[in-house]
């Protein structure tokens, strides 16, 4: 994994690469204040977020745990799923405050 801008844009190594062919890159929406002083924000790169990544790695996991099960899987299964739910209780806390998509703790 190389980072390409922290927090934001990553390069992923392909596992069997081939010396010629390019890494995978990932990137994640990037906001910023529509202006200096404003918590409202604009997107100025669009992509994904922790969440969908999440869920892409819950499906891999389950996935591999039908083809390979053992306890670890289970276990890397059930700690996803458990960040996930953190994430999106944070995000159902920030729209019941009325702060989801702006620059306030």
């Amino acid at each position: 994994m190389k980072i390409l801008r922290s927090g934001h844009k990553y390069e992923l190594a392909n596992f069997e690469q081939d010396l010629h062919e390019l890494n995978q890159q990932l990137q994640f929406i990037e906001k910023i204040p529509v202006a200096e002083g404003s918590t409202e924000l604009k997107t100025v790169n669009d992509g994904t977020t922790n969440e969908e990544v999440l869920s892409v790695l819950i499906d891999r996991m389950q996935f591999l745990q039908s083809m390979f099960p053992c306890r670890e899987n289970a276990i890397v299964i059930t700690k996803l799923e458990e960040c996930l739910m953190w994430l999106e209780k944070r995000t159902a806390d920030r729209k019941a405050r009325g702060v989801e998509g702006k620059q306030i703790k």
